[in-house]
């Protein structure tokens, strides 16, 4: 099972592809590993960045996707742009999305003591977590 990770900052998706191996976490390395659109008002430009997204979700076979949840208001809330993103994401064809609570990944993190290959950038740390805390979810 491949799972695809991915927090939301700005206008821009930051990934990490994981699977499963001996029972072991174990980072997947994708041609893209953060996916922009560039102005959220062009409708041409929206529907290229959602075609992205669902060629990386096929040729990487994910399974599911693990977002790294924004908050709706106060001091962390999430940009408008972050929340179309999502919605994009929402709809992908062929696998199953998960929004994951900063909570959640915390405890997840704890509990199986994840910690982010060298393989990662530092950008791609959180998305890493929440592919992961999917992974282990329910263990």
């Amino acid at each position: 099972m491949n799972i695809c990770g991915i927090e939301i900052k700005g206008s821009e998706l930051m990934l990490a592809v994981v699977t499963l191996e001996e029972g072991l976490p174990r980072h997947v390395l994708p041609a893209i590993k953060k996916l922009g659109l560039e102005d959220d008002e062009d409708a041409g430009q929206v529907k290229a960045f959602a075609r992205q997204i669902q060629a990386l979700v096929r040729e990487h076979h994910i399974d599911k996707v693990a977002i790294k949840k924004r908050g709706k208001k106060g001091e962390f809330a999430g940009g408008p742009v972050t929340f179309k993103l999502e919605g994009i994401l929402q709809l992908l064809e062929g696998c199953e999305v998960q929004l994951l609570s900063p909570q959640t990944l915390g405890a997840q993190v704890r509990k199986h003591a994840i910690e982010p290959p060298a393989s990662l950038h530092k950008y791609q740390h959180e998305a890493y977590k929440s592919a992961c805390a999917l992974l282990f979810k329910g263990r």
